[in-house]
């Protein structure tokens, strides 16, 4: 992961003064959806309420990036559900 933050990085300071928004985005929990639910019932029950990712939310937050002021670009974001510990 640390060349793919590199990378980001690199390119944003290559690509963001053409006006280029260059997000490092990590997705740190599982998506809740059908192939979650199927493959792995026991750990999506052991999450509990709240516990996975939900997709609309992680659509949102790219939205919000897309949105975002170039005065006030977001460069690296983690996503990961409230009740995951670090």
């Amino acid at each position: 992961k640390a060349g793919v933050r590199a990378l980001a990085q690199g390119m944003a300071r290559e690509f963001g003064p053409q006006g280029i928004h260059v997000v490092h985005a990590v997705i740190d929990g599982v998506i809740d959806g059908d192939r979650a639910r199927n493959q792995f019932p026991k750990f999506v029950e052991a999450k509990g309420q709240e516990g996975l990712l939900q997709a609309a939310a992680i659509a949102e937050t790219y939205w919000q990036l897309h949105c975002q002021h170039p005065s006030a670009w977001t460069h690296e974001l983690d996503l990961r559900p409230f009740k995951e510990p670090f």
